[in-house]
């Protein structure tokens, strides 16, 4: 299966999601006129990253959500991926990627480690979520992490076992505006991190970043796509909006696969007897 993936690298309003459901329709129609048949947004770029203690009032129930009426309406003719603040029915919330297609939300991940150091205090305002899972798309199986999701090992792997060929990682990674040999550090150190899950996992890594500044912070895009033997297919600016557009193709992930068994060959029960001993040898 071939598919064409378009990473939407915006900067989005804090606050404010009603303007910031006119960009997002803006950069899906332009995402749509550029011939993608899927498009991903950044971690919460329907609400801006730094919400805090507003984090109720720009809160969203993404099923029947009247606000992203137009959005679910795109999503006939174009898969969406977003990042917003998300109640649940019970009232918890949530720092959650949206996925919809065929007009209906499909698909929601909850971030299941919302970093509380350094500078981050996600922890303090946002509920962790409990499950990592890969799910079915028109476009063959995919799996989504957020931000700091993205630094513990076992969740892109649990997700390519899982069946996913395709990891999607949204995120809004700040960094202070200094560079390295006309290169920020943490861009080369992040693309160094999707490069090793890419080869490791033998699959696609798809990385959204956001850009912009918000409540003193500079966000530093570099938005990528790494192909399955650990190559860059696309990569988008630092510090500025960008929407670029690049072809998945199953078949790399065959002759991946194919070329070097590593991620074949390995014995999921293997891993799973090994966790269970060390858990219980701590534990006792």
């Amino acid at each position: 299966m071939k598919f064409n993936i378009a990473i939407a690298q915006i900067d989005s309003v804090l606050g404010d999601v009603r303007s910031n459901v006119k960009k997002h329709l803006q950069f899906i129609r332009k995402a749509k006129r550029a011939g993608a048949d899927l498009v991903v947004f950044p971690e919460l770029s329907l609400s801006g990253y730094s919400v805090k203690d507003i984090n109720w009032d720009v809160a969203i129930r993404p099923h029947g959500e009247k606000l992203l009426s137009e959005i679910v309406k795109e999503s006939r003719n174009i898969s969406i991926l977003l990042g917003c603040v998300e109640e649940s029915p019970e009232f918890g919330i949530f720092n959650s990627a949206v996925f919809f297609e065929d007009g209906n939300v499909t698909t929601v991940h909850r971030k299941t480690y919302p970093p509380t150091y350094g500078m981050f205090e996600e922890r303090r305002y946002f509920s962790p979520g409990e499950s990592i899972r890969s799910f079915d798309s028109r476009y063959g199986r995919l799996g989504v992490l957020i931000c700091e999701d993205f630094w513990h090992l076992p969740l892109p792997y649990l997700l390519a076992k899982d069946g996913a060929m395709v990891i999607i990682g949204i995120a809004a990674s700040p960094t202070r505006l200094s560079a390295e040999e006309d290169r920020l550090q943490i861009a080369q150190v992040n693309s160094e991190q999707h490069k090793a899950y890419a080869r490791l996992l033998s699959s696609y890594v798809v990385f959204c970043n956001r850009v912009g500044f918000e409540d003193g912070v500079n966000f530093w895009g570099g938005s990528e796509i790494i192909g399955p033997g650990g190559d860059p297919v696309a990569q988008a600016k630092q510090l500025d909006e960008d929407l670029v557009v690049a072809e998945i193709n199953d078949s790399e992930v065959r002759r991946a696969r194919r070329f070097s068994r590593h991620f074949l060959d390995d014995d999921l029960h293997l891993v799973q007897r090994e966790l269970k001993r060390i858990s219980r040898e701590r534990n006792q």
